[in-house]
Protein backbone atom coordinates (compact mmCIF):
# COMPACT_ATOMS: atom_id res chain seq x y z
CA UNK A 1 0.00 0.00 0.00
CA UNK A 2 1.11 3.17 -0.70
CA UNK A 3 0.12 6.59 0.67
CA UNK A 4 -0.62 10.17 -1.00
CA UNK A 5 0.12 13.32 -0.36
CA UNK A 6 -3.62 13.69 0.69
CA UNK A 7 -3.49 10.46 2.40
CA UNK A 8 -5.32 8.39 0.62
CA UNK A 9 -4.48 4.78 0.14
CA UNK A 10 -3.17 3.26 -3.55
CA UNK A 11 -2.71 -0.27 -4.31
CA UNK A 12 -0.90 -1.82 -7.47
CA UNK A 13 -1.61 -5.13 -8.61
CA UNK A 14 -0.37 -6.94 -11.66
CA UNK A 15 -1.81 -9.75 -13.32
CA UNK A 16 0.66 -11.89 -15.75
CA UNK A 17 -0.09 -12.70 -19.22
CA UNK A 18 -2.90 -15.71 -18.75
CA UNK A 19 -3.75 -15.16 -15.37
CA UNK A 20 -6.98 -14.06 -13.44
CA UNK A 21 -6.84 -11.80 -9.90
CA UNK A 22 -9.56 -10.89 -7.36
CA UNK A 23 -9.83 -7.30 -6.00
CA UNK A 24 -12.06 -5.97 -3.47
CA UNK A 25 -13.25 -2.14 -3.99
CA UNK A 26 -15.51 0.07 -1.81
CA UNK A 27 -17.63 2.28 -3.13
CA UNK A 28 -16.04 5.53 -4.22
CA UNK A 29 -13.09 4.31 -4.48
CA UNK A 30 -11.15 4.27 -8.19
CA UNK A 31 -10.15 1.80 -10.20
CA UNK A 32 -7.66 1.69 -13.19
CA UNK A 33 -7.20 -0.70 -15.43
CA UNK A 34 -3.68 -0.26 -17.31
CA UNK A 35 -2.21 -2.16 -20.20
CA UNK A 36 1.07 -2.76 -19.83
CA UNK A 37 2.47 -3.55 -22.99
CA UNK A 38 -0.69 -2.18 -25.01
CA UNK A 39 -2.54 -4.71 -27.31
CA UNK A 40 -3.89 -6.83 -24.39
CA UNK A 41 -7.25 -7.43 -23.79
CA UNK A 42 -8.61 -7.33 -19.47
CA UNK A 43 -11.64 -9.47 -19.10
CA UNK A 44 -13.40 -7.15 -16.55
CA UNK A 45 -16.21 -8.71 -14.06
CA UNK A 46 -17.46 -7.82 -10.62
CA UNK A 47 -19.85 -8.90 -8.18
CA UNK A 48 -21.64 -7.26 -5.30
CA UNK A 49 -19.69 -7.99 -2.11
CA UNK A 50 -22.50 -10.24 0.35
CA UNK A 51 -24.59 -10.98 -2.38
CA UNK A 52 -22.71 -12.68 -5.70
CA UNK A 53 -26.33 -13.08 -7.24
CA UNK A 54 -25.81 -9.01 -8.14
CA UNK A 55 -23.05 -9.06 -10.90
CA UNK A 56 -22.07 -7.13 -13.41
CA UNK A 57 -24.45 -7.54 -16.64
CA UNK A 58 -23.21 -6.42 -20.26
CA UNK A 59 -26.47 -6.72 -21.07
CA UNK A 60 -28.57 -4.52 -18.89
CA UNK A 61 -25.40 -2.10 -19.60
CA UNK A 62 -26.68 -1.86 -22.91
CA UNK A 63 -29.83 -1.56 -22.14
CA UNK A 64 -29.55 1.00 -19.67
CA UNK A 65 -27.05 2.59 -22.23
CA UNK A 66 -28.78 2.28 -25.13
CA UNK A 67 -25.68 2.17 -26.82
CA UNK A 68 -23.31 -0.81 -27.71
CA UNK A 69 -20.17 1.71 -27.10
CA UNK A 70 -18.69 3.06 -23.80
CA UNK A 71 -18.62 6.81 -23.05
CA UNK A 72 -16.89 8.43 -19.81
CA UNK A 73 -19.72 9.36 -18.06
CA UNK A 74 -21.91 6.09 -18.37
CA UNK A 75 -22.22 3.69 -15.71
CA UNK A 76 -21.82 -0.32 -15.94
CA UNK A 77 -24.75 -1.94 -14.60
CA UNK A 78 -25.81 -5.23 -12.26
CA UNK A 79 -28.23 -7.35 -13.55
CA UNK A 80 -30.59 -6.17 -10.83
CA UNK A 81 -30.49 -2.73 -13.05
CA UNK A 82 -28.50 -0.70 -10.54
CA UNK A 83 -24.73 1.09 -11.37
CA UNK A 84 -21.76 -0.30 -10.41
CA UNK A 85 -19.12 1.72 -11.80
CA UNK A 86 -19.34 4.97 -13.51
CA UNK A 87 -16.77 5.65 -16.39
CA UNK A 88 -14.42 8.64 -15.43
CA UNK A 89 -11.41 8.50 -17.61
CA UNK A 90 -10.83 6.25 -21.59
CA UNK A 91 -7.46 6.75 -23.10
CA UNK A 92 -8.89 3.84 -25.69
CA UNK A 93 -12.41 4.61 -26.22
CA UNK A 94 -12.69 0.78 -28.05
CA UNK A 95 -13.95 -2.31 -25.31
CA UNK A 96 -16.47 -5.44 -26.37
CA UNK A 97 -19.81 -5.55 -24.47
CA UNK A 98 -20.48 -9.17 -26.27
CA UNK A 99 -18.43 -12.00 -26.42
CA UNK A 100 -17.70 -13.79 -22.96
CA UNK A 101 -15.33 -15.36 -20.90
CA UNK A 102 -12.81 -17.40 -23.24
CA UNK A 103 -13.20 -21.24 -22.29
CA UNK A 104 -11.95 -24.41 -22.83
CA UNK A 105 -15.38 -25.22 -25.07
CA UNK A 106 -14.38 -22.04 -26.89
CA UNK A 107 -10.78 -23.35 -28.03
CA UNK A 108 -11.94 -26.27 -28.52
CA UNK A 109 -14.54 -25.16 -31.25
CA UNK A 110 -12.34 -22.58 -32.97
CA UNK A 111 -9.36 -23.83 -32.67
CA UNK A 112 -9.05 -27.94 -31.20
CA UNK A 113 -6.50 -27.13 -28.51
CA UNK A 114 -9.07 -26.22 -24.96
CA UNK A 115 -7.37 -29.51 -23.20
CA UNK A 116 -5.22 -27.23 -20.60
CA UNK A 117 -5.36 -24.17 -22.38
CA UNK A 118 -5.23 -21.07 -20.12
CA UNK A 119 -8.14 -18.99 -19.97
CA UNK A 120 -10.15 -16.46 -18.43
CA UNK A 121 -13.48 -18.03 -17.58
CA UNK A 122 -11.51 -20.07 -15.37
CA UNK A 123 -9.11 -17.75 -14.59
CA UNK A 124 -11.95 -15.58 -12.86
CA UNK A 125 -13.99 -18.19 -11.40
CA UNK A 126 -10.88 -19.18 -9.72
CA UNK A 127 -9.66 -15.67 -8.55
CA UNK A 128 -13.76 -15.62 -7.57
CA UNK A 129 -13.77 -18.79 -5.62
CA UNK A 130 -16.83 -19.16 -7.94
CA UNK A 131 -17.85 -21.92 -9.98
CA UNK A 132 -19.88 -19.74 -12.78
CA UNK A 133 -21.05 -21.89 -15.63
CA UNK A 134 -20.98 -18.75 -18.04
CA UNK A 135 -19.05 -15.27 -17.21
CA UNK A 136 -20.34 -12.21 -19.74
CA UNK A 137 -17.32 -9.69 -18.42
CA UNK A 138 -16.55 -6.38 -20.07
CA UNK A 139 -13.86 -7.10 -22.30
CA UNK A 140 -11.35 -4.03 -22.02
CA UNK A 141 -9.58 -2.69 -24.86
CA UNK A 142 -11.16 -5.63 -26.97
CA UNK A 143 -12.23 -4.18 -30.67
CA UNK A 144 -14.87 -5.34 -32.24
CA UNK A 145 -16.82 -4.34 -35.28
CA UNK A 146 -20.32 -5.22 -36.37
CA UNK A 147 -21.01 -5.44 -40.41
CA UNK A 148 -24.39 -4.30 -41.60
CA UNK A 149 -25.09 -7.46 -42.12
CA UNK A 150 -24.76 -8.21 -38.22
CA UNK A 151 -20.94 -9.65 -38.94
CA UNK A 152 -18.67 -9.56 -35.88
CA UNK A 153 -14.54 -9.14 -36.26
CA UNK A 154 -12.32 -8.82 -34.16
CA UNK A 155 -9.41 -6.76 -34.93
CA UNK A 156 -5.83 -6.03 -32.86
CA UNK A 157 -6.84 -3.95 -29.61
CA UNK A 158 -5.98 0.15 -30.48
CA UNK A 159 -4.37 0.28 -26.84
CA UNK A 160 -0.36 1.17 -26.48
CA UNK A 161 1.44 0.86 -23.67
CA UNK A 162 0.12 2.49 -20.19
CA UNK A 163 -3.34 3.20 -21.63
CA UNK A 164 -5.88 2.68 -19.37
CA UNK A 165 -9.26 3.09 -18.64
CA UNK A 166 -10.76 3.99 -15.02
CA UNK A 167 -13.62 3.32 -13.12
CA UNK A 168 -15.26 4.26 -10.01
CA UNK A 169 -17.18 2.10 -7.98
CA UNK A 170 -20.97 2.99 -7.08
CA UNK A 171 -20.84 -0.45 -4.84
CA UNK A 172 -18.94 -2.15 -2.17
CA UNK A 173 -17.75 -4.97 -4.92
CA UNK A 174 -15.37 -7.64 -5.23
CA UNK A 175 -13.63 -7.41 -8.94
CA UNK A 176 -12.33 -10.75 -11.09
CA UNK A 177 -10.51 -9.35 -13.45
CA UNK A 178 -8.18 -11.73 -16.45
CA UNK A 179 -5.51 -10.68 -18.72
CA UNK A 180 -6.94 -12.73 -21.55
CA UNK A 181 -5.29 -15.67 -22.98
CA UNK A 182 -5.82 -15.97 -26.74
CA UNK A 183 -3.01 -16.11 -29.00
CA UNK A 184 -4.81 -17.96 -31.99
CA UNK A 185 -6.55 -14.36 -32.93
CA UNK A 186 -6.50 -10.88 -33.69
CA UNK A 187 -7.88 -10.66 -29.80
CA UNK A 188 -4.21 -9.94 -28.41
CA UNK A 189 -2.56 -9.22 -31.31
CA UNK A 190 -1.65 -12.99 -31.32
CA UNK A 191 0.26 -11.98 -28.00
CA UNK A 192 -0.54 -12.13 -24.59
CA UNK A 193 0.38 -9.64 -22.02
CA UNK A 194 -0.13 -8.43 -18.54
CA UNK A 195 -2.66 -5.89 -17.10
CA UNK A 196 -1.69 -3.55 -14.33
CA UNK A 197 -4.43 -2.18 -11.58
CA UNK A 198 -4.41 0.70 -9.61
CA UNK A 199 -7.25 1.18 -6.43
CA UNK A 200 -7.56 4.63 -5.37
CA UNK A 201 -9.33 5.93 -2.43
Amino acid sequence: MILSRKGKSMKEYLISACSGKSIDVSEGQSIAVVDVEGGQVADFFAECIGNPNEFLSPAVTIDCNESLQLNIGDYIYTNLYRPMFKIVCDDVGKHDLLFPCCRPEMYDFFYQNGKDHPNCHNNINSALSEHRPIIQPINLFMFTKIAHNGKITIHPPLSKPGDKIIFQAMLDVRVGIAACSVTESECNNRHCSSIKVIIKG
